[in-house]
């Protein structure tokens, strides 16, 4: 369910409410999942949503947050940076985590 948020903390909040609990980390070729010490590849998550939002003050305070659902039917977001402080990954993660602006 497509939402529109006012603010990161928003969001993260409705989706950890809708059963997105778990955070992930991103690493540069997969995600992890710290609390059950997993870490999940591409080709093993699915994206079910995401919303950027960039920082009022500075463009350079951009962020996103990833939806996301593995394979074994962990749910949680991922939150990142985007442009120029984005991280590091490689080519199976950005065609993962890409989104059309």
């Amino acid at each position: 369910m497509k939402k529109h948020y006012i603010s990161l903390s928003e969001a993260t909040n409705d989706l950890k409410a809708r059963g997105y609990s778990y955070d992930f980390n991103l690493k540069p070729t997969c995600i992890e999942c710290p609390a059950v010490h997993l870490q999940i590849s591409p080709e093993k998550f699915t994206v079910d949503e995401f919303y950027r939002f960039e920082g009022m003050s500075s463009t350079d305070d951009n962020s996103i947050v990833f939806a996301i659902t593995s394979d074994e039917g962990i749910k949680g977001v991922l939150v990142d940076a985007y442009g120029v402080y984005a991280s590091n990954l490689n080519e199976n993660m950005i065609k993962k985590l890409s989104f059309r602006r």
